[in-house]
């Protein structure tokens, strides 16, 4: 299976350490943050799964409640800025 790449953004000194990390270890720097992703990851997918299944409940097929979701925004605020209209 093929595999694309794409480019990620990380502040200089995050990218320094990925450079330092890397040279020390003998690998490359996708090799090192492919790992540390997975890793990291795997160690918080109960996080994630409850953070995804909380996020499908609170969608009810409305407008609203996909706006709410997509925007983080509550109520009120969707109110302030004009609401939604059906």
């Amino acid at each position: 299976m093929a595999t694309a790449t794409a480019p990620i953004k990380v502040d200089a000194s995050t990218d320094q350490m990925i450079s330092n990390a890397a040279h020390f270890l003998q690998r490359s720097k996708k090799d090192l943050v492919d790992d540390a992703v997975r890793e990291y990851i795997d160690t918080h997918r109960e996080e994630i799964q409850r953070n995804a299944l909380e996020a499908l409940r609170s969608l009810d097929g409305s407008d609203s409640s996909a706006v709410k979701l997509l925007a983080g925004a509550s109520d009120e605020e969707i109110a302030r800025f004009g609401g939604l209209t059906s």
